[in-house]
């Protein structure tokens, strides 16, 4: 029985996609739905965001720049499972998206993990690092369903 959809999230329109058809099944199954965002510790380096870039228009860190982009792809998704009556919750954390996509959706007892592809094949992946072909490839008894683009 699934009641718990881990849906990783990283504002793309791939992973928005992805959201969407795992609110729409959670509705239908009345199951939650956790919804997580990671910052990469690889982007992380020792600079600041342009002030032009930033939302308040100001020099930032690198890292706060990145948690207000990943707390807001968490928040647009948070607000479709609000409009469509589907309890979640969102996590957001600091370090490798794959380990710790897999880790914390163990650790909330995820019944499935629904994510987004961008249909690239096992080469390309393996070349680009992509996030969803290494969860696929993870030693992880939850099963992944992958909504391609």
């Amino acid at each position: 029985m699934i009641s718990k959809i881990f849906v990783p999230t990283d504002g793309s329109e791939t992973s928005q996609k992805a959201a969407r058809y795992a609110i729409d099944l959670a509705k239908q199954l009345n199951a939650s739905v956790i919804i997580m965002s990671v910052i990469d510790k690889r982007s992380l380096i020792e600079q600041t965001v342009p002030a032009e870039a930033t939302s308040m228009h100001i020099i930032e860190p690198i890292e706060d720049y990145l948690r207000e982009a990943a707390q807001r792809y968490a928040g647009e998704v948070k607000k479709l499972c609000d409009k469509n009556g589907v309890q979640s919750k969102t996590i957001i954390t600091t370090g490798y998206p794959v380990e710790d996509i897999v880790k914390e959706a163990e650790r909330s007892k995820a019944n499935l993990i629904i994510m987004g592809s961008h249909g690239r094949s096992a080469l390309a992946a393996a070349v680009l690092g992509s996030v969803t072909f290494g969860v696929i490839h993870k030693d992880t008894k939850i099963p992944v369903l992958v909504v391609r683009r």
